[in-house]
Formats: C-alpha cells, sequence, structure tokens
C-alpha cells in the first residue's frame, strides 16, 4: 500500500477539518517574495546601505538615523516596498484559494496588508501587530490610527539625499506630537476600535470550534514572538484529541512530542507546498 505524502497527509487535514486556524508569521511573506535582505535589499536600499553601513531592511527599521527627516526618508521606502507593493509570488491567492468556502480563520504577526491584497474577508483577519498602512501618536495621545498612503507615497517621491522634506514629517492630527507606525514595537502600541474587533472575532472563533476537528495551519512562524501562535497552537492542539497542528517552515517544523500523532510537519518553501496542496483539494 503507497504511503501518502507529507502534501496529501495535509490536504486531506484540510478537507476533513470543521474549521481551520492558520497562523501567518514572516515565513510566509518572504515565501511571497517580500525578502528584506539580499539582491532585494541591496537594489532597493544602495545609497542607504553605503552612507549608514546596515545590510537588510530588518536593521534599517532600528537603525538610529541623525534626523527624522533621515528616519521618514528610510521608513517611507521600506513601506512602499513592502505595503504597497504587489507581492512577487501568488502564495496568498493560492492559500486564499484554498479557504474558499471553508470555516476559517487567519491570525497573523504580518503587517503588510498581503492577505487584504489575496482578497480575504476581513471579518476572517486579525493582525495582531499593527499595518505598515497605518499611522498613530507616538505618545499615544489616544487608541486611534490613520490612513498613511499618500503621505508615504509623497515621501517616497519627494525624498532626495536620504531626506525627506521636513514639511512631510508626520505628526498627529489630535496633539501635534510626533506620529509613528502603528507596530508593536514597545508599550506604546495603540490598539485601535478595529484591533479589538478583530481579536474579539478570533477568541470567538476560537472558542466556539474548541471541540470541533481543528486544523491549526501554522506557515512561516518563527521565536521571535512565539506566545502569539506557535505556542497557543500547540496548546489547543493538546487539548483537543479531534485536533491537528500542521507546520510549514522552510527553517524550523518540529513540533511538541506530546502533539506528535497529531502533527504534520514540513521543512519546505510555503508557496510550494501551498501550490501543491491547492491542486489537491
Amino acid at each position: 500500500m503507497r504511503t501518502c505524502s507529507e502534501t496529501e497527509l495535509l490536504a486531506k487535514a484540510i478537507d476533513d477539518a470543521d474549521a481551520i486556524v492558520v497562523g501567518a508569521g514572516s515565513g510566509l511573506s518572504t515565501s511571497a517574495g517580500k525578502v528584506y535582505d539580499g539582491e532585494r535589499f541591496h537594489s532597493l536600499f544602495p545609497d542607504f546601505e553605503e552612507r549608514y553601513g546596515f545590510h537588510d531592511m530588518y536593521a534599517g527599521t532600528f537603525y538610529r538615523f541623525p534626523t527624522q527627516e533621515e528616519r521618514w526618508a528610510y521608513m517611507s521606502r521600506h513601506i512602499m516596498a513592502n505595503r504597497y507593493t504587489p507581492a512577487s509570488r501568488p502564495v496568498h491567492r493560492d492559500l486564499m484559494s484554498i479557504l474558499e468556502d471553508r470555516e476559517y480563520f487567519v491570525v497573523t504577526t504580518n503587517v503588510d496588508h498581503l492577505f487584504q491584497r489575496a482578497g480575504i474577508d476581513r471579518k476572517r483577519l486579525f493582525y495582531t501587530q499593527g499595518d505598515y498602512g497605518l499611522f498613530q501618536c507616538s505618545r499615544p495621545c489616544c487608541q486611534e490610527t490613520w490612513d498613511n498612503e499618500d503621505q508615504i507615497r509623497r515621501m517616497a517621491a519627494e525624498q532626495s539625499d536620504c531626506r525627506i522634506p521636513s514639511s512631510l514629517i508626520p505628526v498627529c492630527p489630535k496633539c501635534g506630537a510626533p506620529a509613528m507606525m502603528n507596530l508593536r514595537c514597545d508599550d506604546r502600541f495603540a490598539e485601535d476600535e478595529g484591533w479589538h474587533r478583530a481579536a474579539e472575532r478570533y477568541e470567538n472563533f476560537l472558542r466556539t470550534r474548541r471541540n470541533q476537528k481543528v486544523l491549526y495551519l501554522e506557515l512561516g512562524v518563527g521565536y521571535n514572538t512565539p506566545a502569539i501562535i506557535k505556542y497557543p497552537f500547540w496548546q489547543m492542539t493538546a487539548a483537543n484529541p479531534k485536533a491537528t497542528y500542521a507546520c510549514v517552515n522552510l527553517g524550523d517544523a518540529r513540533y511538541p512530542t506530546q502533539i506528535a500523532k497529531q502533527s504534520i510537519g514540513m521543512a519546505r518553501d510555503i508557496g510550494d507546498v501551498i501550490s501543491e496542496v491547492a491542486q489537491l483539494c
């Protein structure tokens, strides 16, 4: 008798599930082409690399630029590349083709809007760490956010010599304090009304399906913030004998021995796996 491949096992778990909870980390965006280093970084930021000496986009977000004009020149170009430019591979669209017409919810630590671009039902998405498309007050004076696309596009278009015009430095419209990206990097992160509604929908989805045949599908989640997706997925799988945990991660697809009989681990490129599964489902 032929043994099923891991891809076939995953496709079967998807077809058999009463509900699917997708947990998406940075590895999913990387598979879609949003690579933060290598040739993509060199081609987009040669001037910043030469002047400031960092060698990947992630390091640039933490670099202490001498002025706000320089910081926003970098950040606007970074956001244009990773929020307002489409992905080079259709990984998210392929994933949505699998999920459509099924009971699903997506929780993600990514801030790049790729699920929204792929046409996800926004009521089935919880973006826990913020969104590159939103500004917030840096104090913050309120738990509110606002759209940044027009201003980011102007910053990217009008910058020169690694600086933006001072008039484009974003400020809070309520109190005049400097604006910042709506990213969870410290205790100033603004959890606006939309964030709280999404969190409540996610909790309701988990609560109402906790005893069903649930597939917890983890895609590209590492160990920077394992308490948001990875550890809860392990715990919920262990608590439900009907559940299946599947991890697709090019770097690390391990799972605890306690849930080994309920688990599928695939140390492969996520885009390749999703494409293959889409053909089977």
